[in-house]
C-alpha cells in the first residue's frame, strides 16, 4: 500500500493524502471537527456505528490531507457488502475549503476501493450539506435506496457511483 500520495490543488498548494487508523490522534481530531459541523448543522452527531477496524486495510482506509504539514481534510471508505464500499467522514477544515481537496479525497477514496475490487461507492449525506450535494453531483453520484440507520430519515440523501474502468489513479494505490 502506498504510504502518501500529492494532490495539486486549484490554488497551487499542494496536499499530502496519508492513511492512517481511526483512533489516531490526527484522525481522531478530524473526525471531531466533523462532528461539529453536523452538531452546527443537524444538531447532533452523527448517530451510525463507526469501529475503527473497519478503516484498517483490506476492509477500508481513513485518508488524512496535510497543506503545509497541517491537518487540512479527511474522508474513509469502509466494506458494506462485497463489491460495495461505503465512504464516510469526507471533510475539509473551513479554511482549506473551495480549493478542489474535497474532489482529490473522493478521488483517492474510490481509486482505493475500485483497487481493493469493488464496483462501487455508496454514501449518505443531507440536504443541510448543500456543499456536499453540489461535489458529489459533479463528481458523478446518483441517487440510491436509503441504507442504514438515516433509511428512512427525511432529510437524508442517499448517493452511489459504479467505479468503472479507469478510476484508479496511476501510481496511488489505497487498496491494502
Amino acid at each position: 500500500m502506498s504510504t502518501s500520495a500529492e494532490r495539486l490543488l486549484r490554488d497551487g498548494t499542494v496536499a499530502t493524502l496519508r492513511p492512517l487508523p481511526y483512533d489516531h490522534p490526527v484522525a481522531h481530531d478530524l473526525v471531531e471537527q466533523v462532528q461539529a459541523e453536523y452538531v452546527q448543522r443537524y444538531g447532533g452527531r452523527d448517530a451510525a456505528v463507526v469501529e475503527a477496524a473497519e478503516f484498517l486495510p483490506p476492509r477500508g482506509v481513513f485518508l488524512a490531507a496535510e497543506i503545509d504539514g497541517e491537518p487540512a481534510g479527511c474522508g474513509a471508505w469502509r466494506v458494506v457488502s462485497p463489491g460495495v464500499a461505503e465512504i464516510k467522514r469526507v471533510y475539509v477544515v473551513p479554511r482549506f475549503r473551495r480549493r478542489g481537496l474535497a474532489q482529490g479525497i473522493v478521488a483517492a477514496l474510490e481509486d482505493g476501493a475500485a483497487a481493493a475490487g469493488h464496483r462501487s461507492v455508496v454514501l449518505n449525506t443531507g440536504q443541510e450539506q448543500p456543499e456536499a450535494l453540489a461535489l458529489y453531483a459533479d463528481l458523478g453520484y446518483g441517487p440510491i435506496e436509503g441504507y442504514g440507520i438515516y433509511a428512512c430519515s427525511p432529510g437524508a440523501v442517499f448517493l452511489g457511483k459504479d467505479l468503472g474502468p479507469g478510476t484508479q489513479m496511476e501510481g496511488t494505490s489505497w487498496a491494502s
